[in-house]
């Protein structure tokens, strides 16, 4: 009897049993027809009809949660690198300064972010844990030297000045929480606590709250929403009975409803999406300039650099509103294909999260999935106008040197978790040592032993 493994699996073997020719199947006659012998193919070798091949076969191997994290984010750097160059060139000429200057510091968040990435995909899953508490104490205390001795831009204090860099701590905060989450979910259930809503909600749900006033001191309600969407991630995979998961649900919402309310300008936001005015220069100049923008890029866009909206029209063009850019200067076909990327990035991370044998690799990567996949979406959502606009910056693309390095610790970290799939360690060891071979094997076109 064929065996169905989670590499082969069972479509493969279900039509190579339906079709043509093969061993036990009836003839016209009702007879069996004879087994075919091997064919030579063009390669001198015999066809092997256990090779997994195709789109299918390729995304059921042991790997594959590993390569896609790792093409996706190199393709989204490289288009950030672009985009940032093509947006940020405008403001800098405007300044009297090298219209390069952006593009130059959003490379060295990439040549910084890249060792960073490359330790935290080498780094066992207890490095993490062990990283949980002392990155929590860093992220707080950064949290409450904002107000104290913070820059202020853009009207909001937010920044820490680290000599000649800006340093957000509330984007350390989200790759803290999601780890000091994880760790503490994960010893609790070890030891069989999760069964009582005390233990599930306490700490995690007071340091979520800490966590969340501390960034509200500097008045940035998107990370305190990816705070809460991280928070509630854990809560979901850890099997919160949904009583009461519906009951936190609907505080959360009563929390930023009134946290919007409180405050005159993010309540206007609130007021400018129910009931847009229609005034391209007026209040609403950023989501009209910026649906003006990805509309007139039509099919194919209008060419990289070429833009028009990026000459004043869209306010915050190189960080909140990059994706308006984007798609006037590459289409609706660059938009598509941006939004297939952040949807490879959400198949990835949740196949990990669904083949992790450990809680705390589990919790960590559903947690860091929901976390980039759903900043992605708010801040597309805004743009394209079906969302308030709240301020996050698309991942990897945005300029931000601070979003820029947690993002890739944390897919850093979801390849770390991908390695340790089960069956990728012997993937790995088969394939042999450098980047090039292992990606062939990965797609069957290693011809080592023919």
């Amino acid at each position: 009897m064929a065996v169905v493994s989670p590499d082969t699996g069972g479509m493969e073997q279900a039509e190579r049993a339906a079709s043509p020719g093969m061993p036990g199947r009836a003839g016209p006659a009702g007879r069996v027809a004879p087994a075919p012998r091997a064919v030579p193919v063009a390669s001198g070798r015999p066809a092997d009809r256990d090779q997994p091949a195709g789109l299918l076969a390729a995304l059921r191997r042991p790997l594959t949660s590993y390569y896609l994290i790792l093409g996706i984010t190199t393709l989204l750097l490289a288009l950030g690198l672009v985009m940032v160059l093509s947006t940020s060139s405008v403001a800098q000429l405007a300044q009297g300064a090298s219209p390069y200057s952006g593009f130059q510091h959003q490379l060295l968040g990439v040549v910084l972010g890249l060792p960073c990435m490359w330790l935290a995909a080498r780094a066992s899953p207890a490095v993490f844990r062990a990283a949980a508490y002392p990155l929590m104490f860093v992220a707080i205390v950064g949290l409450l030297l904002v107000p104290v001795i913070g820059v202020t831009s853009g009207g909001a204090t937010r920044y820490l000045q680290i000599g000649p860099l800006a340093f957000q701590p509330s984007e350390l905060a989200k790759l803290a929480f999601l780890l000091w989450g994880a760790d503490l979910l994960a010893r609790k259930d070890k030891l069989g606590q999760l069964d009582d809503w005390r233990h599930l909600l306490i700490p995690l749900l007071p340091g979520a709250g800490v966590l969340c006033m501390l960034v509200m001191l500097g008045d940035d309600l998107g990370t305190t929403f990816l705070l809460l969407v991280i928070f509630l991630a854990l809560l979901w995979v850890i099997g919160t009975p949904l009583p009461l998961y519906a009951g936190i649900l609907g505080m959360i919402g009563l929390v930023l409803l009134i946290l919007i309310v409180v405050a005159g300008y993010r309540f206007q936001r609130l007021t400018m999406f129910l009931h847009p005015q229609g005034n391209p220069f007026g209040v609403d100049m950023q989501p009209i300039q910026g649906m003006r923008s990805v509309g007139s890029g039509g099919l194919f866009g209008v060419g990289l650099g070429a833009s028009r909206q990026k000459w004043g029209y869209v306010p915050n063009d190189t960080t909140d509103f990059i994706f308006a850019i984007l798609g006037e200067e590459l289409g609706l076909v660059g938009t598509l294909c941006v939004s297939l990327l952040y949807g490879g990035l959400a198949f990835a991370g949740l196949r990990i999260a669904r083949r992790a044998g450990d809680t705390f690799v589990r919790l960590a990567a559903a947690g860091a999935t929901a976390w980039i996949v759903v900043q992605a979406l708010v801040n597309i959502g805004a743009v394209l106008g079906l969302l308030p606009i709240t301020g996050v910056p698309l991942p990897l693309v945005s300029s931000g040197l601070s979003s820029l390095l947690v993002t890739m610790v944390a897919l850093g970290m979801l390849m770390s978790f991908a390695k340790r799939e089960p069956g990728a360690p012997e993937a790995l060891a088969a394939a042999g040592h450098g980047a090039a071979r292992r990606v062939l094997s990965w797609l069957g076109l290693d011809r080592r032993r023919e």
